[in-house]
């Protein structure tokens, strides 16, 4: 089979402005980047905003494995199947991170015969959210630190300075730095860090703003330090909000692009769900929903995160309410949840996958949990046998939930119908959302809920300077926020290598701290980074340019 590339490549996309026009966009509504891209104005914004909503569609999935599970695949194959099934579905994504383009995840535009095009340009540079986001983020830490070095008439405590720098690169090198080195005129010495822009603030207020007031809001109330008597310093008086805003003026309209069968994409925002809340910008899945009957969007990672905080920060915040969740899976990851071995995937094995199914039952439970109705999908590999898609049919039907198995990577729309009509047939069930903490508990306590109700914990156990923290920033009146939990993707446990559906262990959190600006307590678990390193043979190795200007390597 063809690479994801050469079939971008061969796709026949349609002008961006044919695009819009079928969703009702005038050309004097967009801003265009180039033939096959484009930004949707303010005042296109400001008119759909009038429309009522359609139906809200979330796919996740069960927690990733080497083998593979195709959640964003699935996501796109399925709008090309809304379309076949004569359903108008406008798709909400991620943009992806430059960090595991050039790493080892690879990038986030779907596989083979459902992908969003033009892929290369998604993977890399895109339209420049992501630069304007770090710049953003970066002119705040010079202004800190030139605010320091000028006189400090806000007495910042310089051991008390938590704003750290950030770039759109797995660079583990920078993860603890020193900064101020040489003379006088170098600024002040101090240890300073960088996260990757994915983990950072400004990407989550970015996702998480209602509008240009509410960002600019936002971004005021992000705290950058501590002063000498402990009280809060916030990038407001620094300011610093007026050029951060400039900065992210264009970055905070959702990008139109199209997938391999023209159906149309709305692309904005990328946290991963790993280090920080995972979902693209409310802006973009309230747009989509007012261009289509149906907005299909998709959280990151599996659903004890991505949904997860889908569900518990996104729409708390936002008003949203899925009408169905998709959970993908593959019966070679299932496989591997059981305990094979990755080069023994492909041999069947039905004891092996009735082990690893005790992972997708789980994510089932967890959304039934929330009150929402739920579809299981597989994503077919040709080597999956009749005996294993009938096992997951059966213990589909002993949990009472729909199932559909999904060709789209090698059949695109077409392979997705099956899962369309289940989900469309979903969508008209009746469902309440119900969140698993209520804001009036205690930060604790909203930690202990996701790690006990999602998870399977026993119960939690703070490290002594985390439960300080706590203690703090309660006293500072952030009691009320929701939680992120940073945790690893591959275990609903702390411990990586945790597969299946573990339960009865304890949870840890080792620190703990304040995103006020984008509304959340950030708890960092295990050993889990804000800065990714890369792998021993990175992706970067296979990525190169032809002599007619061609990207080779990159999928």
């Amino acid at each position: 089979m063809k690479s994801d590339i050469e079939i971008a490549r061969e796709a026949q996309a349609k002008p961006i402005t044919e695009i819009a026009a079928g969703l009702g966009i005038s050309e004097e509504e967009l801003e265009p980047y180039g033939r096959f891209k484009a930004k949707l104005s303010n005042a296109c914004l400001k008119r759909l905003s009038e429309k009522k909503p359609g139906k809200l569609i979330l796919v996740s999935a069960i927690n990733p494995t080497p083998a593979g599970e195709g959640k964003t695949t699935i996501s796109v194959g399925l709008a090309q199947a809304f379309a076949k099934e004569g359903k108008s579905a406008v798709l909400a994504l991620r943009e992806p991170s430059l960090g595991p383009c050039f790493g080892i995840k690879g990038g986030a535009a779907g596989g083979g015969y459902s992908q969003v095009i033009p892929m290369d340009e998604i993977n890399l540079h895109f339209t420049g959210d992501f630069h304007a986001i770090t710049s953003a983020n970066n002119l705040l830490a010079a202004l800190l630190d030139n605010h320091i070095q000028q006189g400090n008439a806000l007495n910042i405590d310089l051991r008390r300075v938590v704003w750290k720098r950030c770039l759109d690169m797995n660079d583990r090198a920078l993860r603890n730095i020193v900064v101020g080195l040489g003379d006088k005129n170098d600024g002040f010495v101090r240890e300073d860090h960088f996260v990757i822009t994915v983990a950072s603030e400004i990407m989550a207020i970015l996702c998480l703003s209602a509008d240009m007031a509410d960002l600019k809001r936002r971004l005021s109330e992000i705290i950058v330090a501590y002063d000498l008597e402990g009280r809060p310093v916030t990038a407001g008086e620094l300011r610093a909000v007026g050029p951060m805003a400039a900065l992210l003026k264009d970055a905070l309209k959702p990008n139109l692009v199209q997938t391999l069968e023209n159906t149309p994409v709305l692309i904005h925002g990328g946290p991963f769900a790993n280090i920080a809340h995972g979902c693209n910008s409310v802006i973009a899945t309230k747009t989509a929903m007012r261009l289509g009957d149906y907005c299909i969007t998709e959280a990151g990672f599996g659903a004890d995160l991505g949904a997860e905080k889908f569900l518990d920060i996104k729409c708390r915040k936002s008003g949203l309410k899925p009408d169905a969740v998709v959970i993908v899976a593959t019966i070679r990851a299932l496989k591997y949840n059981g305990g094979v071995a990755k080069t023994d995937l492909k041999k069947e094995d039905l004891a092996a996958l009735e082990r690893g199914s005790a992972n997708l039952i789980r994510h089932v439970e967890n959304i039934r949990k929330y009150g929402l109705n739920v579809v299981v999908t597989i994503n077919r590999f040709a080597e999956d046998t009749a005996a294993e898609t009938e096992f997951l049919t059966k213990l589909c039907e002993k949990l009472g939930v729909s199932f559909a198995v999904s060709e789209v990577f090698a059949k695109g729309g077409e392979g997705g119908r099956e899962l369309a009509k289940a989900v469309i047939g979903l969508c008209e069930k009746p469902s309440e959302l119900k969140f698993m903490y209520e804001d009036s508990d205690s930060i604790e306590d909203k930690i202990r809920a996701v790690a006990t109700k999602i998870y399977g914990a026993a119960d939690v156990e703070f490290s002594s300077s985390a439960s300080k923290e706590l203690k703090r920033l309660t006293e500072l009146g952030f009691g009320k926020l929701p939680v992120c939990i940073a945790k690893t993707q591959y275990s609903f446990s702390d411990e990586p290598k945790a597969l299946g559906a573990p339960e009865g262990f304890t949870f840890h959190i080792r620190d703990v701290y304040v995103s006020a600006g984008a509304g959340f307590v950030v708890a960092l678990s295990g050993s889990i980074l804000t800065m990714p390193g890369l792998p021993a043979s990175p992706a970067a190795y296979n990525i190169d340019v032809d002599d007619d200007g061609n990207i080779t390597g990159l999928f």
